[in-house]
This record gives structure tokens, C-alpha cells and sequence, in this order.
């Protein structure tokens, strides 16, 4: 009998310590077995009490008079799939006639108090048919990206880990341009670092403006093809950046070609379907504190500023085709900085909102997308830096948080991966001034060229 007790002791001591050090493995080993059982044994009343259940049909209800029995129960949707995860349980429903995803969506907070797991969320995988991704855990509490979450696609690099605990990916090819804001010390720069490092081991052009004398991304220029630290340098910058996108439509345009003879499938309009010995390195600009350069105390500011944010409409409404994309931070963003701002923010199709101060603030990423994420992020705690709403104009959003990058680290990657740093002729001008590393023993290697157009 002691021996037993001891075993038990020692296997709730166990729990205690895998929950506190380790919630991944205190899931797999006891939190899926106690949450699947009770999500068995709950669901049909949680079902009926958030108001998820639909009448018995009229046949059934006359068949149960005729036959004298009580009227049959309302009727629960059926169970497709429960599937355990590393984070929780996936929960597939099929929906009853009459019945609507957003229900699901809308009773999420009290399933989630309901069958005491963490957090649920609702989506709708094809008509009729919800999946439910329940989370066991709060995995936002530390993060740690899985090890399969490696870039499987060009310019698709994962960021962060949503509540679901699935990965968030930042894709270019699908959300060309993003907008990015959040107060002092909410993660901003974390997030920055953490793109940076996912996107330098890929065959891309990195075009930094940071207006703070370049403390942010001067550390990581060695992978960087163009840099610029002030506003009269950014605006000379954004022109060039404009030029070259000329070029790359002049380029399109003249392979295209349209003739009879010529298949559908060899007609393009972008870079992507280019001959690969033509097709140019696509460029993803990061523009740190947009508010600096908007900004104008006179005349002369007043005119640089202007092009400026007309430089940046340009890129934001023609770049796409020409693989030119655009990820824009600031604290704010909205009508005060200035005529051709609410264009601009227009044309950003991603939001992404760290804490922030003010509802106005969260109004301005996703007032116009959706409510529910607004109130999401001025929700946000101070003592959570790194975690963020992120959205898109579909008016979809999730709650994320990026791992902790620090300078040091992306500063490394950057330098492991400074050879794949593409040479831009437009940009050349630009090109951050290095000092020299010296290696002991080894020869200096050259700034690879290869992607330059």
C-alpha cells in the first residue's frame, strides 16, 4: 500500500513539474486523455446549453405521437473527427439544417469555459462542416517555433506561433504588402528581426529605410542591398526603387510576346512566369517608423515628404507584378500624418497590430477590417511584448506571437547569409558602406552577384 502511494506521489509530482517546465509534454502525457474524456462526456449538454443544438424534426415529432413516446431530444451536431494534437484537440462537426458557422464562432468563449480548456477557436472548413481548434494550453506563454516550420515556399517565412498553436507565416506571394504597428516596447522590432533572419537565406533583395539613424537595421546590413537612415536619403531611394520598377516592366513587356502561336500557359504579367535567366531577385522593402517620414516642419520637408508618400503609393499599387513588396512599421498610422496616407494603408493588405495605447491606435490597422480585432488588440498585455492580432483585408485574424530574436542572433544569420545579397544597378548608390572583416587564415569572400538584374 505504501508503495503505492509513493508511485503516486511521484506521478503527480511529475505532472506538476512537466506542467510548469514543460506544457507540451504535460499535454501529451496526461492533458489530452483528461480533456478528450471530458469534451466525450460534455458535448451534448455544452452543445445545448450555448444554444448550438436544432428541433427535432416535424416526422420525428409526429412519429413520436402516433407512437405515444415522448418527443425525441434537440439534436447535437454529429461528431466527423477528434483528433489529439501537440496543443490541444481538433474537434470536426457536422453542422444540422439550419444551423450556421458563426454560431461557433460567436459561442467560442463559452466553449472554451465550457469543456476548461484554454482557447477555441472556430472555422469553417467547407459548407456544413466546422472544425473546432481547441487548445490545451497557453502557448503563447513561451514560445517555441516547431522544427518543421522551415520557409517551403519562396518569400514564405514563419514569424510566429498563433493561439492555435499553428504557425504564422508571413507570405509575400499571397499578402504583397503588410502594415505593421504597436507602441514603445510592444515587439515591433522583434517581429522585424525575426522576418529578416527567416528571409535572408532566401534569393531576395532586402531594402531597409530606418529613419533612426539606423540603429535598427544598420546592424544587419551586410544583407542588406540598399540602406537608408534619413528621410533625404529615403526619398532618393524610393525614387530609385520607383525606376527600377520601370525597368522590370519594360522587361515583362517584352516577353510577352502575344501571338496565335503562343500557349496561354507562356503568357505572363508578373515576374513569376518569366524565363528564370530573366526573372529578376524579387525586393521586399522594410520601412521602420513611417511616421519620420512623413513628418515635415517646412516648405522644403513639406515637398520631400509629399514625394515620398507618393513614391511609396506607387510601390505599394504597382510593385506586386514587378515582385516588389513592402512591410511598413510604425507606432501610428492614420489621417494626421498627411494627405496620400489613407491611400497608402489602402493598398496594405496585411495587418498586424502589437499593444497598443489608444483604440484610435488599433482603429487604424483594423477599423476597417473587423471590430472584434480591435478590441483584440487594445486588449493585449504590457507584460506579453511580441504578442500581436494579425489580420487581412478578408477580415480574418488570429492572436500570434513571434519567438524572441535577439539583434545578436539575427545580426549572425544575417552574416551567415550575406553571399546571397543580390546587386541592384538602380540601388548600387545605396549599397551599406561595410567595414572590412578580417578573417585570419581565410580569403575575404565577394558579395555574390547571382539573381542580379
Amino acid at each position: 500500500m505504501n508503495a503505492l502511494w509513493v508511485t503516486l506521489l511521484v506521478v503527480l509530482a511529475l505532472a506538476l513539474v512537466l506542467r510548469w517546465q514543460r506544457p507540451t509534454w504535460y499535454w501529451m502525457a496526461f492533458g489530452v486523455t483528461f480533456a478528450t474524456i471530458r469534451v466525450l462526456i460534455r458535448y451534448r449538454s455544452v452543445m445545448d446549453a450555448c444554444g448550438l443544438t436544432v428541433p427535432p424534426s416535424r416526422w420525428q415529432l409526429a412519429l413520436a405521437r402516433v407512437a405515444n413516446r415522448p418527443a425525441p431530444e434537440a439534436r447535437s451536431p454529429r461528431i466527423l473527427r477528434l483528433r489529439p494534437t501537440s496543443t490541444g484537440l481538433v474537434l470536426r462537426l457536422k453542422l444540422r439544417p439550419g444551423q450556421d458557422a458563426f454560431d461557433f464562432s460567436a459561442s467560442s468563449d463559452r466553449l472554451r469555459h465550457s469543456f476548461a480548456l484554454h482557447n477555441v477557436v472556430s472555422r469553417e472548413i467547407r459548407s456544413s462542416v466546422v472544425e473546432l481548434r481547441m487548445t490545451g494550453y497557453d502557448v503563447l506563454k513561451r514560445v517555441r517555433m516547431p522544427a518543421a516550420a522551415v520557409p517551403d515556399q519562396p518569400l514564405r517565412v514563419p514569424v510566429a506561433l498563433r493561439e492555435d498553436g499553428q504557425v504564422h507565416h508571413r507570405d509575400y506571394r499571397q499578402v504583397p504588402h503588410a502594415l505593421n504597428v504597436g507602441a514603445t516596447k510592444s515587439g515591433k522590432s522583434v517581429y522585424q528581426r525575426t522576418l529578416v533572419s527567416g528571409l535572408a537565406s532566401q534569393n531576395v533583395a532586402l531594402v531597409g529605410i530606418d529613419c533612426k539613424n539606423g540603429v535598427e537595421l544598420s546592424p544587419m546590413a551586410r544583407r542588406f542591398t540598399a540602406l537608408a537612415d534619413n528621410p533625404d536619403d529615403a526619398a532618393e531611394l524610393l525614387a530609385a526603387l520607383v525606376q527600377y520598377m520601370g525597368r522590370v516592366y519594360q522587361v515583362i513587356r517584352a516577353e510577352q510576346r502575344i501571338s496565335i502561336d503562343l500557349p496561354d500557359a507562356e503568357i505572363t504579367a508578373d515576374i513569376w512566369d518569366l524565363p528564370a535567366h530573366l526573372r529578376p531577385v524579387p525586393v521586399v522593402l522594410l520601412v521602420d517608423e513611417v511616421a519620420e517620414l512623413a513628418l515635415a516642419a517646412g516648405k522644403a520637408e513639406e515637398a520631400r515628404r509629399d514625394q515620398i508618400v507618393t513614391d511609396l503609393v506607387r510601390l505599394a499599387q504597382l510593385g506586386r507584378a514587378a515582385g516588389i513588396h513592402l512591410e511598413i512599421c510604425g507606432q501610428r498610422f492614420g489621417s494626421e500624418l498627411g494627405k496620400g496616407i489613407t491611400m497608402l494603408r489602402a493598398q496594405l493588405t496585411g495587418r498586424t497590430a502589437h499593444r497598443v495605447n489608444d483604440e484610435t491606435s488599433a482603429n487604424m490597422a483594423f477599423g476597417d477590417i473587423s471590430p472584434d480585432a480591435v478590441l483584440a488588440a487594445v486588449q493585449i498585455d504590457k507584460d506579453r511584448p511580441g504578442t500581436a492580432v494579425a489580420g487581412d483585408s478578408s477580415g480574418g485574424w488570429s492572436r500570434i506571437r513571434a519567438p524572441h530574436t535577439t539583434l545578436r542572433q539575427a545580426v549572425n544569420t544575417c552574416n551567415a547569409q550575406a553571399h546571397r545579397t543580390p546587386s541592384i544597378p538602380e540601388l548600387e548608390p545605396f549599397r551599406p558602406a561595410l567595414p572590412v572583416r578580417v578573417l585570419v587564415g581565410k580569403v575575404q569572400p565577394k558579395a555574390a552577384t547571382a539573381g542580379a538584374f
